[in-house]
């Protein structure tokens, strides 16, 4: 299908996807769509920002049977913030309908959620943990559901909550359809997929090339200065509308919002250790713009959807060079521009060398005095240390200490060895 208008979605839906002004699928939509209509199980692998969340809302919205007063399809996503924007885009779909959904994540009062289940709604929406903690109190009945899906796999398996997972869909039905939807689909998740998904339709979008659409990606030295000075440096060069700031640890985070903090830069914070009272009014800050800087962990920040981001900042390199691409997919959103900047050590050379193979085009800078200053490409001064080690091999293999030494003889090597290097310079500068 070219175009949305090509489908045969109800009239409801199709106003819905005219007010929203979706016009043509995006590539992930029309190879899952059809799928799900058909009830064909599969794994879509994509990035963030494919248009994934309505590639599965829209054809399951069309397969809810409204007279059916019972649970027919469950969404499970990792994280409290992005099942809350799974269940806030499905509310445009079925904003003028009967059809009946529910939110389930944790930070709620469970036993107030319990009592209001006394009819089950047709679509469920919510985290691993507080799905199966209803399941198993026998409140949130889903042997009824038709349709699994499994938003952001691999981050479930990361967290730990593919367990979770197991347990709620063990109790429903054996001709379930799953749809799972991860950017990796990491080996020790394949267990679990062959335990409910039999010959599965596997999708994947080759889409490295939009993640680095609308980004200039720079990369700044961190040299002698301490990476906390740099980044300091870096802040100042900027003048963003938001920037998230990007560490590996907890710990780290912390650190670097406490330095900042120091030097009169306020920051929020976004890390697994914030209790959901603050993880909630944290969010409220970031979306009512009280904060110009976020600091943030990667397993804390993502499926987490911040609109307006218009710099991402790597203190650290990932060490799962995956989530490179999820940090900075972060920004450049919706047609808007964005700029990515990594702070890189000696010791980072094979991580960026890595990077740069997934299609990352980096364009080396300093920064002095606030401003931008361009540097010659980061290889030229390693081609050139290689070529030199090249060509001393070559005078050295060439000039060979003789059997009966004279006084002078070393300096005498020396010049043999420096006529060589010379003659070996010019041949190849001339080959350039």
């Amino acid at each position: 299908m070219s175009k949305y208008s090509d489908y045969d979605f109800k009239p409801f839906l199709k106003e819905a996807i005219k007010e929203l002004g979706f016009e043509e699928p995006t590539p992930i939509q029309k190879e899952i769509i059809p799928l799900i209509l058909k009830g064909k199980s599969a794994i879509g692998q994509a990035h963030t920002g494919t248009g994934k969340t309505h590639s599965f809302l829209l054809p399951i919205v069309q397969r809810i049977q409204e007279e059916k007063q019972e649970v027919q399809a469950v969404i499970t996503s990792p994280t409290r913030e992005l099942a809350q924007q799974i269940f806030d885009t499905l509310n445009q779909l079925i904003d003028k309908t009967d059809i009946s959904a529910k939110l389930f994540i944790g930070g709620t009062d469970k036993q107030r959620t319990i009592d209001k289940l006394k009819t089950q709604p047709q679509i469920v929406v919510g985290t691993p943990g507080r799905i199966q903690d209803l399941v198993k109190e026998g409140a949130l009945l889903v042997h009824t559901a038709q349709i699994l899906v499994v938003d952001e796999a691999d981050l479930a398996f990361d967290m730990g909550f593919i367990e979770e997972i197991d347990g709620f869909a063990s109790h429903m039905p054996e001709s379930l359809e799953m749809f799972v939807f991860s950017a990796t689909i990491p080996e020790k998740l394949q267990p679990f997929l062959k335990k409910y998904m039999e010959s599965p339709v596997h999708i994947h979008m080759n889409d490295k090339r939009p993640v680095a659409e609308g980004i200039d990606f720079i990369l700044v030295p961190v040299r002698s200065k301490s990476k906390n000075r740099r980044l300091v440096e870096v802040i100042e060069a900027i003048n963003p509308f938001l920037a998230v700031i990007f560490c590996n640890t907890r710990k780290n985070a912390e650190a670097v919002a406490a330095y900042l903090a120091e030097q009169g830069i306020r920051a929020g914070q976004i890390h697994g250790d914030l209790s959901p009272r603050d993880r909630k009014k944290m969010m409220k800050q970031i979306r009512d713009l009280e904060f110009q800087y976020i600091v943030a962990t990667d397993l804390a920040a993502r499926g987490i959807d911040i609109q307006g981001i218009s710099h991402v900042i790597n203190y650290e390199i990932p060490e799962d060079l995956e989530f490179f691409i999820h940090r900075v997919g972060r920004t450049a959103r919706a047609g808007n521009k964005g700029t990515a900047i990594t702070l890189f050590e000696p010791e980072d050379e094979d991580a960026v060398v890595r990077v740069e193979k997934m299609g990352i085009p980096f364009v080396q800078k300093d920064v002095k005095n606030g401003e931008w200053i361009e540097l010659k490409e980061r290889h030229a001064r390693q081609n050139r240390a290689k070529h030199e080690n090249e060509i001393d091999a070559i005078a050295k293999a060439k000039v060979r200490k003789p059997k009966k030494v004279k006084p002078g003889y070393k300096r005498n090597m020396r010049w043999e060895m420096d006529k060589i290097k010379k003659k070996e310079r010019r041949k190849r500068n001339r080959s350039k």
